[in-house]
């Protein structure tokens, strides 16, 4: 029995993990930027610093995430082409939330059993994403871990590193009363809350994942795969020339506890349910039962992205931002008085 027998036989495949990393090439050299120095392979991804020539005073930012159990839902439809995509786009929300440019992007996917095609597929979609806003996937890791995931069970995480310059970082401490809170739709569940939807769709309605949904317009499977919403588009211009107080990506915690860690000592959020509330939402809540104080503590219940703003400053924003739209305000808050609270 020679080594390589003996490594597949405990449950790792060496040839696949080789074959994966051939497959994903062009797409990871796909993202390659100015700053990229080092071609797929080495042991640490390498990117020159030469942008921060651009900055006065540059600071890195970063942020590291996944996609949670969204991907048992690409793993029942076994479509992985858009869960790459989701992930960066998540991880380019968090950055932006500081007011950052994107420069590197590095993954983690994980399984009992690689499947290369799987992993090209996911890839795929990550340089798709990160193409879109000029960030370069600079390196990643595979792995199969036997005893840790069972058949079929895949793990993806993604990590970011940003660029913004000292001045401009948004970390909400200009946040003041009389601020106006601007919302930016989701496109629905983004990539949160899947645990519970799950439950809900699957175990209590026992609604197959190929069910066409009236009130979707899509099966349940192409509702819940919906992309999560990348916002750097339309944000990162406000950042470098508007006074924006304070970004909240509107993930796990729902809105209340992402507005809520914004906010200096002594406010409060006022939020008033004006928009309205994607039908996923609503029907989670009826099939599961969930008091719709919970709800808000969970899912971003149709806005993805807040924007807390001087109120000069609204009708600039909600130029540039068409579909925006006004939540609240900001306000002193008394003692015993939630920081986030809904009319």
């Amino acid at each position: 029995m020679t080594q390589g027998d003996a490594y597949k036989r405990a449950g790792v495949d060496i040839e696949a993990a080789q074959e994966a990393v051939e497959r994903i090439k062009s797409h990871v050299r796909s993202t390659f930027t100015q700053d990229t120095v080092s071609d797929i392979g080495l042991f640490g991804g390498l990117t020159s610093l030469q942008r921060v020539k651009e900055y006065r005073d540059p600071v890195l930012v970063q942020s590291i995430d996944g996609v949670g159990t969204k991907l048992q839902v690409a793993e029942k439809m076994n479509k992985f082409d858009t869960i790459g995509k989701c992930l960066v786009n998540h991880c380019v929300n968090d950055i932006l939330a500081q007011g950052a440019k994107p420069l590197t992007f590095l993954d983690y996917a994980a399984s009992l059993k690689l499947r290369p095609e799987i992993l090209e597929e996911i890839v795929k979609g990550e340089a798709e994403a990160c193409r879109e806003v000029n960030c370069a996937i600079i390196g990643g890791e595979t792995a199969e871990m036997p005893g840790t995931y069972r058949k079929g069970r895949h793990d993806l995480v993604g990590c970011i590193a940003g660029l913004a310059e000292r001045e401009k970082v948004i970390d909400g401490k200009k946040i003041k009363e009389g601020d106006v809170l601007l919302g930016l739709p989701s496109n629905d569940l983004h990539t949160n809350g899947y645990s519970l939807a799950r439950k809900a769709f699957f175990r209590i309605a026992g609604w197959r994942i190929n069910k066409y949904i009236e009130e979707f317009g899509c099966t349940l499977g192409e509702e819940l795969l919906k992309i999560h919403k990348c916002y750097f588009s339309q944000v990162y211009p406000l950042t470098q020339k508007l006074d924006i107080h304070g970004i909240a990506h509107i993930t796990g915690g729902g809105l209340v506890d992402n507005i809520a860690r914004l906010l200096p000592e002594g406010l409060y959020a006022q939020i008033v349910f004006n928009w309205p509330i994607p039908p996923v939402f609503r029907m989670i809540q009826e099939i599961e039962k969930v008091p719709w104080s919970e709800m808000q503590r969970i899912f971003n219940l149709g806005i993805g992205m807040v924007l807390i703003v001087p109120s000069d400053q609204v009708r600039d924003i909600r130029i540039a931002c068409k579909d925006s739209r006004v939540l609240g305000t900001i306000g002193q808050r008394k003692e015993g008085e939630e920081k986030v609270a809904f009319q």
